[in-house]
């Protein structure tokens, strides 16, 4: 790495935006059947039991398990049933039999049900082998979940399963976060923002906006687009403003390195409060971690495969800090590499990567970062450590999949 320059490691990085970012958003009160993906602002208790009431597990036939024995058991039918949503409305008398279906309550006078394959019955008798165990068959009042019990944690992100939980123990509302806004600013002469448009030779189009807006959402946050601003220090400026008015963090691309027109961390250095902004990773050198107005700003560079790997590393456990559900340590997997690679120390390095059908983790062809059909390519990235390592086909490597950064694949 080039000398002279104050390089900070990624896990202090990481160390540093975990120590110094809190959540911002407060609560609101929104229905349980529209809570997906919202965070939980405050533990969740059970209004109700679950199954409120000792319930069959399976069709057939339930009795009090004091009045068999061994050998065949033959006992009279008691006329009528219970179903699910169909109580009975009476008592079985002990040595008598009730014909009971799958969640039916269990009538006073039932403690235990045999399979409706295990018996044979003429309509007046149900006869079956004993001895049966005692409680066969049936659930217990509250043996999933108890009343006043705290069934998710605050900081939790609702899932479709959650939504099941909930409703099943009569919580019709939840207290969640607001969903977290945050402002996606491209900057940059060179971009045409419109694909639909003609390229002049000296420009390329936004790839990144559009992205990054798209990851924001894929994340469960509420995308704030702030547009493209050129290489003009004043309308940068001034959209970096209006990002600290309308959004609860920013993330820009492009102008964070020390060129003439790296506007972006002179900015940041010069009128914001700018955190760090030499990181020792690779792509993704050029990152600035920095507080405009008060509001987070993720100054990340402006070629798209290290914009993408930036934000996935840093960018995600802070906003999921900020928007209440803490931090996020992406999951990785040790895999064997089916790649070889010579790494020198100083930078934590991420390729770009996927599967074998062996399990192995294959990294792209090509480490440039202007390689954008990398990242359509891969599945997930490999890591590699800030110190030097020398990787043959079959060592292990640290394989993340997107989905542990919270995107999906094509793969």
């Amino acid at each position: 790495m080039p000398q002279g320059v104050a390089w900070v490691p990624v896990d202090e990085a990481l160390a540093l935006l975990r120590a110094r970012l809190h959540a911002v958003t407060v609560p609101e009160d929104v229905p349980t059947a529209g809570a997906q993906g919202r965070i939980l602002a405050a533990p969740v208790t059970a209004r109700r039991s679950n199954p409120p009431r000792p319930n069959s597990a399976v069709d057939g036939y339930g009795f009090a398990h004091a009045a068999t024995g061994d050998g065949v058991q033959r006992l009279p039918l008691v006329p009528g049933r219970a179903a699910a949503g169909q109580p009975f409305d009476g008592e079985v008398p002990p040595g008598q039999a009730l014909r009971i279906l799958t969640g039916a309550i269990l009538p006073d006078g039932i403690d235990t049900v045999v399979l409706e394959e295990d018996c044979a019955t003429d309509g007046q008798v149900v006869a079956f082998d004993g001895p049966v165990k005692r409680g066969i068959n049936t659930r217990k009042a509250g043996e999933d979940v108890t009343e006043g019990a705290t069934i998710l944690p605050a900081g939790r992100r609702l899932t479709p399963a959650d939504l099941a939980l909930l409703s099943a123990v009569g919580v019709a509302r939840v207290a969640v976060h607001r969903r977290l806004r945050v402002g996606v600013l491209s900057t940059g002469d060179e971009l045409l923002p419109d694909p639909a448009r003609d390229a002049a030779p000296h420009q390329i189009f936004d790839a990144n906006r559009p992205m990054l807006l798209a990851l924001i959402a894929a994340w469960g946050f509420e995308p704030v687009d702030l547009g493209h601003a050129p290489d003009d220090a004043d309308v940068i400026a001034a959209r970096l403003d209006h990002g600290a008015r309308h959004a609860d963090a920013i993330l820009t691309s492009g102008g964070a390195s020390a060129g003439d027109e790296d506007h972006v961390s002179r900015l940041l250095r010069e009128r914001g409060t700018l955190s760090s902004w030499r990181i020792a990773v690779k792509p993704g050198r050029p990152l600035a971690l920095a507080l405009w107005g008060g509001v987070p700003v993720f100054g990340l560079p402006g070629n798209p495969v290290a914009a993408l790997t930036c934000a996935l590393v840093f960018a995600r456990p802070a906003l999921s800090l900020l928007a209440g559900a803490g931090w996020l340590d992406p999951q990785g997997f040790t895999v064997p590499a089916a790649f070889t690679k010579k790494k020198k120390a100083g930078r934590r390095e991420f390729l770009r990567a996927r599967l074998t059908e062996d399990g192995a983790a294959e990294v792209f062809a090509s480490e440039g970062s202007g390689r954008i059909s990398g990242l359509s390519w891969a599945t997930g990235l490999v890591e590699l450590p800030d110190e030097a390592c020398a990787i043959a086909p079959g060592d292990p490597v640290r394989y993340i999949p997107y989905a542990s950064f919270g995107i999906m694949s094509a793969g």
